[in-house]
C-alpha cells in the first residue's frame, strides 16, 4: 500500500503539477526509467539479506535480523525522499516561479499562478463525474487494477506453495524485482518510441493486451498443469514449479508494461 499508493499517488501528483502536457510525453517515461533503476538494486538488496541467515550463529532468528534491515533501509529511503523533496520546493521551485518577485533564470518574470477554486469533496466527485474524459480513465485504471490483482493473488498463492520458508521467499521476490526492474527499463526505451510515433491510445492499449495474452496463459497452465507432469518430471520440473516461473514471468511483462506504458499514459 505505501510504495504502490502512497508515494506513486505524491510522487505523480508532484510531477503533474511541476509539469505541462507537451512535457509529459517527453518526460514521464524517462521518470519511470529512473524509479526502475531502485527496483534493480533493492531487489539485490532483499535478496542479499535474505539469504544472510546462512551466515548467522545457530540460534539467531535470521529472518528477524533480515525484516529489521529492511525496515530500516525503507525509513533511510523515506527521509531521503522527504530532504528531497524539502528541497525542490524550498531552493528550485520558488526560485524558478518567481514567487518573490525577483526574475526567473531565463530573465523573465514569471507569471503569477492562477488560484483554483475551493470545492467541497461532494462538489469535486459531482465534478469529476460530469466529465467522460476522467469516468473513462477511472473505468481503465479500476479494470486493470481488478485483472493484475486476479492473476497476482493466484500466482502468489502457487508462490507461497513453492518456498515455504521467509528468507527463500523473499530471496526469490528479491530476484522477481530486479527481473522487473530490468524489463521496465528496457520497456522505457520502447516506450518513448511508442509515444512519439503512435501516440497516447497505441500506448495505452498495449498494457491491456499484454495482460490478457499472459494472464490467459497462465491461468490456461494452473487449470490444466497436470497434465503435462509425467513430461516435466523429465526435465525436473513440476507443474507447481512451473506455475511458478510462468507466473513470474507474466507479471514481470505486464507490470514492464504497466510502468512504462500504462502508468504514464495514466498520468498525462
Amino acid at each position: 500500500m505505501w510504495g504502490s499508493v502512497v508515494v506513486s499517488l505524491l510522487f505523480w501528483g508532484f510531477a503533474n503539477e511541476v509539469t505541462t502536457v507537451s512535457e509529459a510525453k517527453k518526460y514521464y517515461p524517462l521518470f519511470g526509467m529512473f524509479a526502475n533503476v531502485a527496483l534493480v538494486f533493492s531487489g539485490q538488496f532483499v535478496r542479499y539479506v535474505s539469504k544472510l541467515h546462512t551466515s548467522l550463529p545457530a540460534g539467531v532468528d535470521g529472518w528477524g535480523v533480515a525484516l529489521k534491515l529492511l525496515m530500516s533501509a525503507v525509513v533511510a529511503s523515506g527521509g531521503v525522499i522527504m530532504a528531497a523533496f524539502r528541497y525542490l520546493n524550498v531552493a528550485v521551485l520558488k526560485e524558478a516561479d518567481g514567487s518573490d518577485g525577483a526574475p526567473s533564470p531565463s530573465g523573465k518574470l514569471a507569471p503569477k499562478k492562477k488560484k483554483k477554486p475551493s470545492m467541497s469533496i461532494g462538489e469535486s466527485a459531482r465534478h469529476l463525474a460530469s466529465s467522460a474524459y476522467i469516468r473513462s480513465l477511472a473505468t481503465l485504471v479500476i479494470c486493470y487494477g481488478m485483472a493484475i490483482n486476479l492473476v497476482e493473488v493466484t500466482w502468489k498463492s502457487k508462490l507461497k506453495q513453492a518456498f515455504p520458508d521467509p528468507s527463500a521467499y523473499s530471496a526469490f521476490m528479491g530476484s522477481f524485482s530486479s527481473a522487473t526492474g530490468v524489463a521496465t527499463l528496457a520497456m522505457m526505451l520502447f516506450g518513448r518510441f511508442v509515444f512519439r510515433k503512435w501516440g497516447w491510445g497505441t500506448a495505452a492499449m498495449i498494457t491491456p493486451a499484454v495482460l490478457l495474452g499472459t494472464g490467459v496463459a497462465f491461468f490456461a497452465l494452473c487449470l490444466t498443469g497436470n497434465t503435462f507432469a509425467p513430461l516435466l518430471s523429465t526435465v525436473g520440473l513440476t507443474p507447481l514449479m512451473l506455475a511458478v516461473f510462468v507466473g513470474a514471468a507474466q507479471n514481470i511483462v505486464s507490470k514492464a508494461a504497466k510502468y512504462s506504458l500504462f502508468d504514464p499514459c495514466k498520468e498525462m
